[in-house]
């Protein structure tokens, strides 16, 4: 056996049949029955022509039937292709064309958007297999040459029965990421090399690399339940490997289709959730702000871990006023490297900016020579992993060539993130070098500034750009949403980041809007934010 999702899963089925698996509302299946169910649903992607290492198309929100088609794509040895609900047609024609996916499995709300892409696009696709969802919506009908079959239906049809071939060490995972600039890429990585840095193949605590393939199973079978719920959604490896790691060990995962702060907590409470996985503050802050004004019980909470987006200091010192037993964990990482190191919130210690997190040591900063940064230097180097890395990105060669790459006899993985290293050796994250700012010479990276700003009590979202000057060349401006259309003065955004932060990363012009505007993967939309400022006058500058 191989230390692939399908066998890691199936360690948990063997020893824990009875346990409860995953949840959503009134909702459950147990190890058996989830594994029934994925077997059954394996089977018929083998009937329908997929054969190992052919693409199967995930279009969904967090479901149970989810999760039980990731299980059935990685027992089949296929390669799942996940998309985004929030994809518009672009995006989604872009995705199906160049995974080249044989069979896309999607909800039944999606199928007018699934068919105007097929008749607009030539496509690999044979088949589509629809989930009936509570919209109502038709699964549509078959055309001459891509075949429709209902979820429910083809796993009524086949087997349940575990008899699939051996799978091996070079089985795949393949994540497409939506990153800040671009259209989505989709980064092949090894099945084991990705489980090592997101699926606890290495333990997170010790550095200690697993070699007993049993070990998550076995634990988990002899430890009390862990109920983790992931709420971002499944475009993101984290939340995907979050619900792995969970039914790796014997876990329970809580799995909800729509983000509502309301119905987060609600589910926190009637599942007794542990662990709560976000995604920074375009999470935790509206989760914060419910937390706050309403009552809920979140005496089960030992846990909330952000990572993927910026999780601010004044954020998370919110979290430790309303659940001060819990752990407040902010993690780096990305779809190129995985996880790349934690940090611990303490009230009023947090330092502004990106994380500053304790690496694990597979994880570097380094500097233009391709050499480690000292600890304590004034260089500001670029984020590196060695180790277990991704292979690729699929279908394109000139930007693989480009982030990973080979210093000195080690290959890395360097998608673009600058990072400084602190005296004490940890990272401090900086944000991506390709929207830095360059202001008479001195570089501002965004994301600092926008934490800094997210300070302000009246300030609930920021995107921080560069706008033309002819002094500097760039100067920082900032595009911010407030609380109930309120606007500080720039006076006052200023002073809230001269406290953190050198006078000259201080925002000299901004945009108010009513809502913020991030990519489908809740990331800035930088892009956009250039837009607003490009085409209108400033509402305050300085």
């Amino acid at each position: 056996m191989a230390f692939t999702i399908g066998d890691l899963f199936e360690h948990a089925v063997d020893l824990m049949p009875d346990r409860v698996a995953l949840e959503s509302g009134d909702r459950s299946r147990t190890y058996a029955q989830l594994e029934a169910r994925a077997n059954a649903l394996a089977h018929a992607l083998g009937e329908l022509g997929v054969r190992p290492g052919d693409g199967v198309g995930l279009y969904s929100r967090n479901t149970i039937e989810s999760v039980e088609a990731m299980l059935a794509i990685f027992k089949a040895r296929a390669v799942m292709v996940n998309i985004n609900y929030r994809y518009v047609e672009a995006e989604l024609e872009h995705i199906v064309t160049d995974s080249g996916m044989r069979v896309l499995i999607h909800e039944a709300q999606y199928t007018p958007r699934v068919l105007n892409v097929f008749s607009k696009s030539p496509a690999a696709v044979t088949h589509r297999i629809v989930v009936d969802d509570e919209s109502g919506a038709s699964a549509g009908d078959a055309t001459s040459t891509v075949g429709v079959t209902g979820f429910e239906d083809a796993i009524a049809a086949a087997s349940p029965d575990r008899d699939f071939e051996e799978r091996t060490d070079d089985d795949l995972y393949l994540l497409y990421t939506g990153g800040t600039t671009g259209k989505p890429k989709g980064v092949v990585w090894r099945q084991e090399d990705v489980w090592r840095v997101l699926g606890g193949g290495i333990d997170w605590y010790t550095g200690r690399p697993i070699d007993d393939e049993w070990e998550h199973a076995r634990v988990g079978a002899e430890a009390g339940q862990l109920v983790r719920f992931a709420i971002p959604p499944f475009i993101h490896g984290g939340s995907q490997w979050a619900v792995f790691q969970s039914l790796f060990a014997g876990g329970k995962a809580v799995v909800y289709p729509e983000f509502d702060p309301c119905e987060v907590w609600r589910a926190v409470e009637r599942h007794g959730v542990n662990v709560v996985f976000i995604t920074g503050d375009a999470m935790g802050r509206p989760m914060i702000d419910e937390l706050e004004a309403g009552d809920y019980d979140t005496s089960t909470v030992v846990s909330v871990a952000s990572s993927a987006a910026l999780f601010s200091p004044a954020v998370k010192d919110r979290y430790l006023d309303c659940l001060p037993d819990a752990v407040i964990v902010d993690a780096i990482g990305s779809s190129e490297t995985g996880f790349g190191g934690m940090g611990m919130a303490v009230k009023g210690r947090s330092r502004m900016g990106a994380p500053t997190v304790k690496a694990d040591p597979d994880t570097h900063v380094l500097d233009d020579d391709g050499r480690p940064v000292e600890p304590g230097s004034p260089v500001i180097g670029r984020l590196a992993r060695s180790g277990h890395i991704p292979l690729r990105y699929h279908n394109d060669p000139v930007k693989s060539a480009e982030t990973f790459v080979t210093y000195h006899g080690v290959r890395y993985s360097m998608p673009g993130d600058q990072a400084r290293v602190e005296a004490d050796g940890t990272i401090t994250m900086l944000g991506r070098g390709s929207v830095s700012i360059n202001t008479g010479g001195e570089k501002v990276y965004p994301e600092e500034v926008e934490a800094a700003l997210k300070g302000h009590p009246d300030v609930t979202d920021a995107v921080v750009v560069g706008v033309p000057d002819d002094r500097f060349g760039q100067r920082v401006a900032a595009v911010i949403a407030t609380r109930a259309g309120r606007r500080p003065t720039i006076d006052d955004l200023g002073a809230v980041v001269r406290r953190e932060l050198a006078g000259y990363k201080v925002p000299r012009s901004v945009w108010f809007v009513d809502e913020m505007r991030r990519s489908p993967a809740g990331k800035p939309d930088y892009r956009w934010a250039a837009e607003i400022t490009a085409a209108s006058s400033p509402h305050s500058t300085t």
